[in-house]
């Protein structure tokens, strides 16, 4: 075998061995295995909702332990591949090899960026909010722009997007918005996108063809859960009805069951508009409000201990900018990461952003 792609599959051996460690193999399969038992009793779905969840944490499971042993068997044929190849002087096979090898590499890449997931919140769903900012009728379009970024993310990788409200811009695009997304992991991969975002483009809202730079602001929380533990007292609530309006202020909903939610000790203010009822509104509004507060006192907390440690450094402020006039190119300016093909990354494109923001962030917490 060549030497080069000799020393390369065992590069990449070691990469994958070190990420079996960390995820610990042995563990995982006696998970599975307790889990896969205590979803095979009959009375599993008495309780929907912990029935929901088990099995919902026996699917992404198993799946990360069929992955690895896949990437690991796929490894171990790879020799074979190069050796048969080689033998037999075939140019094509020795192509495919070499294809096989570069998929393994990326996709081993990418597992490695899950192993440096280890925060408290990180292997819980994302809460995204998405607001509008400096640049008038531009920003609301640009938010409305970054909502289907996110979106379109989640579609490509098969995840649930739920839009819990929207408030819509009078001209065009969005004031905000604030959805979940129900993936492994997914608070641990999106938190990276938190801050400014930044967008340069000729404004199509001005007859004069100006370049306009907006701004639009990602806010990401862990979903909450049971085990938390968030207290909110009635009486620092405020709670407000209204009706549902669509785009343009058209009234989607011929009720008053849309809900708003203010917590007047911190003037944190979340709705909800997509449910049928008030008290289904109610509830999800309430779900939301308590993963904002957990996500404020765990700021609190992580900017307490940052000043003990004397660190003044923030990377949550303007993180990328999206240019599209006079040229194209997409750049995170914590990480450096860059491209130049926005439309791509404005369809959901943003895995490569994600990976490089994650092993960014590793290196602060590790200097």
């Amino acid at each position: 075998m060549n030497p080069d792609v000799e020393a390369d599959i065992k590069d990449l051996s070691a990469t994958l061995g070190s990420i079996e460690a960390v995820m610990d193999l042995d563990t995982l399969r006696a998970q599975v295995a307790d889990l896969e038992e205590q979803a095979a009793l009959p009375d599993l779905w008495n309780d929907q909702e912990k029935a929901q969840k088990l099995t919902s944490e026996l699917s992404h499971k198993q799946g990360e332990l069929r992955r690895i042993t896949n990437l690991r068997g796929r490894l171990e044929d790879l020799g074979i591949m190069y050796e048969l190849a080689e033998a037999e002087d075939d140019a094509d096979s020795i192509a495919d090899a070499d294809g096989e090898r570069a998929k393994l590499r990326e996709e081993i890449a990418s597992l490695e960026v899950r192993t440096l997931l280890s925060g408290e919140y990180d292997e819980r769903n994302a809460l995204i909010t998405v607001r509008a900012e400096a640049g008038g009728i531009d920003a609301a379009d640009f938010a409305e722009m970054l909502l289907r970024m996110y979106s379109r993310w989640a579609e490509r990788h098969g995840y649930g997007v739920d839009v819990f409200d929207t408030s819509y811009a009078e001209e065009a695009g969005i004031k905000s918005a604030t959805f979940r997304i129900t993936a492994p992991y997914a608070y641990g991969t999106l938190s990276v996108e938190q801050g400014t975002h930044r967008l340069v483009r000729i404004s199509p809202f001005d007859n004069q063809g100006r370049r306009q730079t907006s701004f639009a602001g990602v806010e990401v929380v862990p979903v909450v859960e049971q085990t938390d533990h968030v207290e909110i007292d009635e009486k620092d609530l405020r709670v407000d009805v209204y009706r549902s309006s669509g785009p343009g202020g058209q009234g989607v909903n011929t009720t008053d069951s849309a809900v708003r939610l203010t917590h007047i000790p911190t003037g944190i203010v979340v709705s909800c508009q997509n449910e049928r009822s008030q008290l289904q509104n109610k509830a999800t509004a309430m779900a939301v409000l308590q993963a904002k507060l957990l996500e404020r006192q765990r700021q609190e907390d992580k900017d307490k201990m940052d000043a003990l440690k004397d660190s003044g450094s923030s990377w949550g402020n303007q993180m990328r900018s999206y240019v599209l006039h006079p040229y194209q190119m997409v750049k995170d300016l914590r990480t450096e990461h860059e491209v130049g093909n926005p439309g791509a990354v404005l369809d959901g494109e943003i895995d490569d952003f994600l990976e490089a923001g994650i092993r960014w962030r590793k290196q602060q917490q590790t200097s």
